[in-house]
């Protein structure tokens, strides 16, 4: 059904597609400095023992200079004797690895804009963890804990990606939406690799959100009330595992409220097929699955808001 919908109403395939978001998030960006620009859009580095959280020790959460989405959690920063700020861990679905164009190296930049933040290094033995993200300061904003960042995500499937968006854009305090595939492991998939049911990912909704104007825990009882998550592995017509309910948690405290919440409706008598997977990478969808109802009109065929909680 999906297929007929994308021929008759936009006669593109995904195959045709580059990959890229539909919507300009340039505007929710931070305004660069010359040398912000450099780092973070011209992959430009820092002077070593220079940059101003090389030797900061402060709890906190680490956020991306350019678009304010946490990457790093202070707990995961360890002291490299490297020169620059160093990490053995990122926040779940936080930061990509790409090769380096040095063909030696692999590079590490923001999930959600694409900033450059570093270099991430394994096999040094430097942690538990054997890892190293060698991030520039100049990349990073620190926020101190007790203090909320002025952004913050969450991924929800709710069944076919264009409904799941077309609902939870409209929410209170949220900034953008992205349609995207997630918790499989085949990197960079299509839709039409995802539509085979055998990449493990969902058709996904992340959410970037203002924390002073929602919480999470809103978001979620929007996701449960938009969707039937008594079925399993489909969404009305929508049949197979890239359909399922699912909730992709960044950190346990998402974990927590979205087990509470399943709780609530398992008290309520109700079935709950909906599963819990700790993020991982999201990988944004093609452009015309982006914003889908807005651009082509109508209403999403297999989502309806109804009152629950």
């Amino acid at each position: 059904m999906r297929f007929i919908i994308i021929f008759l109403l936009t006669g593109l395939t995904a195959c045709s597609q580059t990959r890229q978001n539909a919507i300009n998030m340039e505007k929710y960006y931070n305004k660069l400095s010359p040398q912000e620009e450099n780092v973070i859009i011209n992959k430009g580095t820092d002077i070593p023992y220079t940059g101003e959280y090389y030797k900061s020790n402060e709890n906190g959460i680490y956020t991306c200079r350019r678009c304010n989405v946490p990457l790093y959690y202070s707990r995961d920063k360890f002291d490299a004797h490297c020169g620059w700020p160093s990490f053995d861990d990122e926040i779940p679905g936080a930061v990509i690895r790409i090769p380096d164009p040095d063909g030696m190296r692999t590079e590490i930049i923001c999930a959600n804009c694409g900033g450059h933040l570093g270099h991430v290094f394994v096999g040094e033995g430097l942690t538990t963890k054997d890892t190293r993200h060698c991030v520039n300061s100049t990349s990073l904003k620190f926020v101190p804990a007790g203090q909320k960042p002025k952004v913050e995500r969450a991924i929800f499937a709710s069944g076919c990606f264009w409904g799941s968006q077309y609902y939870l854009q409209r929410a209170k305090g949220v900034l953008y939406t992205k349609a995207g595939y997630t918790g499989g492991k085949l990197k960079n998939p299509t839709y039409q690799d995802v539509c085979t049911g055998k990449t493990g990912h969902a058709e996904s909704v992340e959410v970037f959100f203002d924390p002073s104007l929602t919480d999470y825990e809103s978001l979620a009882k929007l996701f449960f009330e938009t969707h039937d998550f008594t079925q399993v592995n489909r969404q009305g017509p929508d049949v197979g595992e890239q359909y399922r309910s699912a909730i992709f948690y960044i950190d346990n405290d998402q974990k927590v409220v979205a087990e509470k919440l399943i709780g609530i409706l398992k008290d309520k008598g109700l079935k709950v097929a909906t599963q819990l997977q700790q993020a991982s990478v999201f990988w944004v969808a093609e452009v015309y699955h982006q914003d889908y109802y807005n651009k082509n009109g109508g209403t999403p065929y297999c989502h309806v808001y109804r009152k629950i909680f």
